[in-house]
């Protein structure tokens, strides 16, 4: 594994010719990656020490509009700049890419040159620091589910996203022959992956035809969501290079399985998991206790952040191994929390509600803020649930981007910890996507209704 490359390693590289570019990126509300391609010699001349966007970039929906709303940045304010600053830990190789190296931003106020509040990388970094100064460390990891197609973006865009053939015919879970024929996609994506300094574990076959699972070692918080940053752009990049699209898309059927993005958490101190007690029946600390009950807790608060979109919400059914209510569980896939590593070191709570379409900066700060309000206020943690927890009678996850818009907007966890800008920010957001998709008409409503209504 190559890692991440040292700022005189690059400047040699581009003495050499073997580096001529610099993927200078920001992560945007959506989590993707934004941002400018710097011709090397320039970067290592000047650009290393900051460049500058249009502070729209956090403030547009997935087409990239400009909705009215936001009191961060509008027409009215003539749409400014912030400042980009190259966080040189993160430079690392593109190897998917011809002599290219990327580095990831932190994004700040151009007057201040303070942390933006709503920049997601900032959202979770002001979390991670009130752990620190707890003294504790976040420990995360998040899967990456998504499904392969047979034909590439550009096809599948030119025929009006109708056919949508996934690369495979059946359910592929963990099939070996199956993902043999897949290949020519997951192995680049792997090897690449690791040579960029992503500490990839594996890959495999998910519970529906076409569906992909890449597993990415645990690591500290903010490494944990860069690694999921990165590997979801280089899926999408080296699926197209092969001539196939990939997708994050939590719901792209009703027929089909969705795809989710579980995240595995526990908490460290000084080199000691913190949520390990080998006293406890289920190995469970005080302390994991307290945090797991405040996951809980404020589970309705957070929900946006773990789906985003209205499509979100289409992926909590029952039968389907996406949760439906706020629930722990030892080791229980049917519940929204699921405790794995159960007497031992490894112990950790893993939450499943999130989907593929998640911002990984946003959910884990939410979850860590949700975890830390549930160790400041000393909260108890229920017994674990027994059985298919589908039939619970606990409280159920926000069932629509509505209901988690509202409890967003409503939380006064969210609004102490964030502040009533930030929150508003994304209420605001959430509020862009309905009023997009109240404006369309579907394919649903013309088949149902267009000969009977």
């Amino acid at each position: 594994m190559s890692g991440i490359l040292p700022f005189d390693d690059l400047k040699a590289q581009v003495a050499e010719g073997r580096i001529d570019t610099v993927l200078v990126c920001i992560v945007d509300m959506q989590g993707r990656l934004m941002g400018k391609r710097f011709h090397a010699g320039h970067f290592i001349a000047s650009a290393w020490e900051e460049t500058h966007c249009c502070n729209y970039l956090l403030a547009t929906d997935l087409e990239m509009a400009t909705p009215e709303g936001y009191a961060a940045t509008s027409w009215e304010t003539g749409y400014g700049d912030y400042v980009m600053k190259p966080d040189l830990t993160t430079l690392r190789p593109v190897p998917w890419l011809e002599g290219t190296v990327m580095v990831l931003c932190d994004v700040l106020d151009h007057h201040t040159h303070q942390p933006v509040p709503h920049s997601p990388r900032a959202m979770l970094k002001s979390q991670i620091a009130r752990l620190e100064a707890m003294g504790f460390d976040a420990m995360m990891a998040t899967e990456l589910e998504f499904f392969l197609f047979e034909k590439s973006f550009e096809e599948i865009r030119k025929g009006g996203f109708q056919d949508l053939t996934p690369i495979s015919g059946y359910n592929e879970d963990y099939h070996i022959f199956q993902t043999t024929k897949e290949e020519h996609v997951m192995r680049p994506v792997r090897n690449h992956l690791w040579d960029a300094g992503i500490p990839i574990e594996n890959s495999k076959g998910e519970a529906e035809a076409g569906q992909e699972e890449l597993n990415i070692k645990y690591a500290a918080a903010l490494d944990t969501a860069d690694y999921h940053s990165i590997a979801k752009h280089a899926v999408k990049e080296i699926a197209w290079q092969n001539g196939h699209a990939a997708s994050f898309l939590p719901k792209w059927h009703k027929d089909r399985v969705g795809s989710s993005s579980h995240v595995h958490q526990s908490l460290w101190k000084d080199g000691v998991p913190a949520f390990f007690d080998p006293e406890d029946s289920l190995g469970m600390s005080a302390l994991m206790k307290n945090y797991v009950a405040g996951l809980l807790k404020y589970a309705p608060d957070y929900t946006y952040f773990l789906a985003p979109y209205i499509n979100s919400y289409k992926r909590f059914m029952k039968g389907t191994f996406a949760p439906t209510r706020i629930i722990w569980s030892v080791d229980n896939r049917t519940a929204g929390f699921r405790l794995c590593g159960d007497g031992s070191k490894a112990i950790r709570i893993e939450c499943r509600i999130g989907g593929s379409d998640l911002n990984p900066y946003l959910a884990m700060a939410g979850m860590l803020a949700a975890g830390i309000a549930g160790i400041e206020e000393e909260l108890e943690l229920q017994p674990p649930a027994r059985g298919d927890v589908y039939q619970g009678e606990t409280a159920m996850i926000p069932d629509s981007l509505e209901a988690a818009r509202a409890a967003l907007g409503g939380s006064a966890l969210m609004r102490k910890v964030f502040g009533d800008a930030v929150v508003d920010h994304y209420r605001r957001a959430a509020e862009v996507e309905i009023e997009e998709f109240s404006r369309v008409v579907t394919d649903w409503e013309i088949a149902r209704g267009f000969e009977r209504a």
